[in-house]
């Protein structure tokens, strides 16, 4: 009669089948996971203990190497130092003024007072000493000395300034000298001209220029110093050869 009952009932006898069934499937679902969580922590993780323990002794090794090149780096660096602190202490034994400013022991004696200084009479000797230095003397000597010496530089210059020749101003002048026709005679005309002689005055060279008509000038070069000779005076000389001149024309003029 039981038994019947539980027949006709709905009741989940095999359930623990089904829970170790469901177990398994997520043991199996989640391995490959983990796996792979695993590999992707890092080498260290995949190697396992051993990998992890070669690696860390291999990170101890480099310390201790690192370690040591310090400490011979430290080494060397306090013997440096030591060595500069001596050498620095030897040169302050050996210099003067150490030895100068190296203080000195006085015993004084605890009753001793120091007394003003008090003022000192003048001897009469000291009296002529003053007596002889004259405070304005010196400076009346400098400013003859310098008075003097002015003087001389002025007289040098004066004197190199003489010496110097004076800058004379002069000028080149071109003259065309017209005769009165074809048959005056140039070469006589140019003598004519040429026979013009004045302070200052320096004639150059000439070249007959025709004109027309068988006619010819005459041009010819000459320098003058402006201060004694001028153009008017030129043309007055030259126009005094009636004869042979019949007008005198300035075709040039420079200052040199």
């Amino acid at each position: 009669m039981a038994t019947n009952f539980l027949v006709h009932e709905k009741i989940w006898f095999d359930k623990f089948k089904y829970d170790d069934a469901e177990r398994k499937f997520y043991e199996q679902m989640n391995g490959p996971v983990a796996g792979s969580s695993r590999q992707s922590s890092g080498p260290g993780a995949s190697s396992g203990p051993g990998g992890d323990h070669s690696e860390l002794v291999i990170r101890i090794a480099n310390l201790e190497v690192e370690n040591q090149s310090l400490r011979g780096v430290v080494q060397d660096l306090q013997q440096a130092v030591s060595r500069l602190e001596a050498r620095l202490s030897a040169l302050e034994k050996s210099s003067p003024a150490h030895r100068a400013t190296a203080p000195q022991t006085q015993h004084v004696s605890p009753m001793r007072q120091v007394e003003p200084p008090t003022k000192k009479a003048a001897t009469a000797a000291e009296d002529d000493e003053d007596d002889d230095i004259d405070l304005f003397g010196s400076d009346e000597e400098e400013d003859k000395e310098a008075a003097r010496l002015r003087e001389e530089r002025l007289r040098q210059y004066a004197e190199k300034k003489a010496k110097k020749p004076a800058l004379v101003a002069k000028s080149s002048i071109l003259l065309d000298v017209k005769p009165w026709d074809d048959e005056t005679d140039m070469a006589q005309l140019e003598a004519c001209v040429r026979s013009i002689q004045l302070d200052g005055l320096t004639w150059g060279a000439s070249k007959l220029v025709p004109v027309g008509y068988g006619i010819r000038k005459l041009q010819i070069q000459c320098v003058v110093e402006d201060d004694k000779v001028g153009t008017d005076l030129l043309e007055e000389e030259i126009t005094k050869f009636e004869e042979h001149v019949q007008s005198v024309d300035i075709a040039a003029f420079n200052k040199i």
